[in-house]
């Protein structure tokens, strides 16, 4: 088992610093031209692969141009067009409902705050963090998604379950600078590392500052996944 550093603020600093020299070019993986098409694929995201989503958005983008386009389409003909998505008769109804109130309550803009993007159809704050730092530039918040969450508890960033709980926890400790960073740095560690059901340790750049260090690559981790 690695050893943590003296204070949270010690561990958040060398977490991060390790992380950007082996991960130099982390940055979102999902394809999108402007603030629509990634607000829609952010909310396809949830609980499917970002490879799945960009699959299954090369065609979608190409049908729904602007918000009257998903506002126009039943919920069914949407479900269909993005079925391979995980709950894709759910999400159709999502994107219908984000095309409506968007044209209806934002002259057909992506709105440009948390108050107004989370009470969009299907949309979290997670969602919601991501499109106002990679739409608007915006950064007011750090994204907690599964690997986020999983790799901040492990990492003894965190002791909340909830993704808004240990997100207040990670913005105490991270400074401003660096949240936006951090999602994309921790997503790929988790995708090239620290599984939810293995993790390779062994190969692990912060075994030695992580209380969850196993010796053994294979050892299931995978408690604590509830996103």
């Amino acid at each position: 088992m690695g050893t943590p550093l003296d204070s949270r603020e010690q561990q958040a600093e060398e977490v991060v610093d390790r992380l950007q020299e082996e991960y130099p070019d982390s940055t979102i993986s999902l394809n999108y031209a402007n603030r629509l098409e990634l607000l829609i694929a952010v909310v396809l995201s949830a609980q499917c692969t970002d490879e799945r989503v960009n699959e299954v958005t090369q065609e979608l983008f190409e049908k729904y141009d602007t918000p009257d386009d998903y506002a126009a389409a039943s919920e069914d003909q949407l479900a269909e067009d993005i079925y391979g998505i995980t709950f894709h008769n759910n999400k159709g109804g999502y994107l219908k409902g984000i095309g409506e109130k968007i044209v209806a309550e934002h002259d057909g803009e992506v709105p440009d705050t948390m108050t107004d993007l989370t009470d969009l159809p299907g949309v979290g704050r997670k969602t919601a963090n991501v499109v106002l730092q990679h739409g608007h530039d915006i950064v007011e918040g750090i994204v907690v998604d599964t690997h986020v969450q999983r790799i901040s508890r492990r990492l003894g960033l965190a002791e909340e379950e909830r993704p808004e709980a240990i997100e207040q926890e990670l913005l105490d400790i991270f400074p401003e600078s660096e949240w936006q960073q951090l999602t994309h740095l921790l997503i790929d560690h988790g995708r090239a590392v620290c599984g939810a059901r293995t993790a390779e340790c062994g190969d692990c750049v912060l075994a030695d500052i992580c209380p969850s260090e196993k010796g053994d690559s294979d050892v299931d981790l995978a408690s604590g996944e509830s996103w």
